[in-house]
C-alpha cells in the first residue's frame, strides 16, 4: 500500500504527534508499505528519507502551548505537488484542523483520507469559530481516529460527528531492552519535557521538591528537555539546586536509559493533554509512574492501577505522593509490575494492525465507489467492460 501522512508540527521540534507519526512510518516500512511523510521542517534538518520537507516552520500559540506550523501559498503549492507525485492508496492526515498542512492537504486531496485527532480541549472558541471554514475539508475525510476518548470528546462537541478510538502507539520492547545508566540510579526522580513549557508542570514539581528533598536525603531529580535550566530552579533554594540535574536534550535511546534508571517517572503535566504518550515510555521501560490526575493520564494509568495520580497542580499532594513512593519499595515493584503489562496494548503490533485496518476499511471502500461509477457509466453509455 502507499501511504501518505502529514504531520502538522516542525518536524525537527520533538513532541508527542511527531514521535507517534515517525513510530507509524517506520512501523509500516518494516511491513513492506511504501511510505511518505509531508511535514515542516528547517532545510539544514536531516530528514529520515521517508520524509519530504514542506519548508519552514513557524511558531504559533496553540492549545495551550507554541506550535511550529507551516501554512500559505508555497506551502499548498508543496502539498499538491507531494500529492501528485505520490499516487497515495490513503493520505493519512495529523490534526486536519491545525491551521497548518493537514487543511491544506484536506483542501487539495482526492481519494481517500485518514484523518487522526490528537487535541483535547473541551473550551475551544478558536474552533467553533473555524468550523464554517473547517466543514468543506472536513467533509471529504474518509475515516476519524482519535487517540483518546478525550480526544474523541473534543471532535464531537465542537465538529459533530465521530471517531474511531486508537491510542498512540510506542514500541514498548525498545524501552524494555534499554540498559539502565548506573549515574542515573540512586533514588532518582525522573521529569522528560519542554522546561518552559508551563503546562508540562515542572514548575509544579519544583515547588514540591523541598518537601520531597527534605524526608529523601538521598533524592534528586533528573531533567531531559530544552528549555532555561536556570529559570528552571529560581523558586528553588540555594542549597537543594545540586540535587536537580539537567541533561539537555536526550536521544530516543538515552531517553529510554533514563526511564529504566529512575526510581519514580513524574509526570506534573497541568492540562491541555489528550493522551500521555510519556506515560506509555515510562511504563514500557519499567519506571513506576506518579502523574497528576488529568482525565486522559487516568485513563491510560488504568485509573490508577497502572501507575500513581496525585491532585492536578497541587504541589503538596505530589509531594505527599513521590515521598510514599519513594519510600516503598513493595509498591514501586507492584507498579512495575503492573505497567508493563497494562502497556502491551499501546505496542505497534496492536496498535498499527488497527490502524491498517483504517486503511484498508477506506480504500476497498473507494474501489468499490469507483467500481460502481464504472458500471453506472458502462449502462449509461452502452459500453462493453474493456472500455472503461
Amino acid at each position: 500500500m502507499k501511504v501518505g501522512i502529514v504531520c502538522p508540527y516542525s518536524w525537527d521540534v520533538p513532541g508527542g504527534v511527531q514521535f507517534h507519526i515517525r513510530d507509524l512510518a517506520e512501523h509500516l516500512v518494516r511491513l513492506g508499505h511504501e511510505v511518505s511523510v509531508l511535514a515542516p521542517a528547517d532545510d539544514e534538518t536531516p530528514l529520515p528519507p521517508y520524509v519530504v520537507s514542506a519548508g519552514r516552520a513557524v511558531p504559533v500559540p496553540y492549545n495551550g502551548s507554541v506550535a511550529r506550523l507551516n501554512f500559505g501559498f508555497i506551502s499548498a503549492a508543496r502539498v499538491r505537488r507531494w500529492l501528485h507525485d505520490g499516487t497515495f492508496d490513503v493520505v493519512h492526515i495529523h490534526e486536519p484542523t491545525s491551521p497548518s498542512l493537514g487543511l491544506l492537504t484536506c483542501w487539495a486531496a482526492q481519494g481517500p483520507i485518514v484523518a487522526t485527532f490528537h487535541t483535547s480541549n473541551p473550551r475551544s472558541r478558536a474552533m467553533i469559530a473555524a468550523y464554517p471554514i473547517l466543514q468543506p475539508a472536513l467533509e471529504k475525510i474518509s475515516a476519524r481516529i482519535a487517540v483518546s476518548e478525550y480526544a474523541r470528546r473534543t471532535l464531537v462537541e465542537h465538529l459533530g460527528g465521530d471517531a474511531v478510538v486508537i491510542p498512540n502507539g510506542v514500541d514498548v520492547d525498545f524501552f524494555a531492552r534499554a540498559e539502565p545508566k548506573a549515574e542515573w540510579q540512586g533514588e532518582t526522580i525522573g521529569f522528560i519535557g519542554r522546561i518552559d513549557e508551563p503546562r508540562k508542570g515542572l514548575p509544579v514539581l519544583m515547588r514540591a521538591l523541598p518537601r520531597i528533598f527534605e524526608e529523601r536525603p538521598g533524592a534528586r531529580l533528573l531533567v531531559a528537555g530544552r528549555g532555561d535550566e536556570e529559570e528552571a530552579v529560581a523558586s528553588l533554594p540555594a542549597e537543594l539546586r545540586s540535587r536537580v540535574e539537567f541533561l539537555g536534550m536526550v536521544t530516543d535511546e538515552d531517553k529510554a536509559r533514563l526511564l529504566r534508571s529512575v526510581d519514580v517517572y513524574v509526570a506534573p503535566n497541568t492540562g491541555g493533554e489528550s493522551f500521555g504518550i510519556i506515560l506509555v515510555e515510562a511504563m514500557s521501560a519499567g519506571a513506576p509512574v506518579l502523574a497528576s490526575d488529568l482525565d486522559a493520564f487516568a485513563q491510560v494509568l488504568d485509573q490508577g492501577a497502572a501507575g500513581d495520580l496525585f491532585a492536578n497542580e497541587d504541589a503538596d499532594s505530589l509531594a505527599d505522593a513521590a515521598v510514599r513512593l519513594l519510600s516503598d519499595t513493595d509498591r514501586r515493584t507492584e507498579l512495575r509490575e503492573r505497567g508493563s503489562k497494562h502497556v502491551r496494548r499501546f505496542d505497534w503490533a496492536t496498535v498499527g494492525a488497527d490502524i491498517l485496518s483504517v486503511y484498508e476499511t477506506v480504500t476497498d471502500g473507494a474501489t468499490a465507489v469507483a467500481a460502481d461509477e464504472r458500471t453506472s457509466l458502462r449502462a449509461r453509455f452502452g459500453l462493453a467492460k474493456d472500455k472503461l
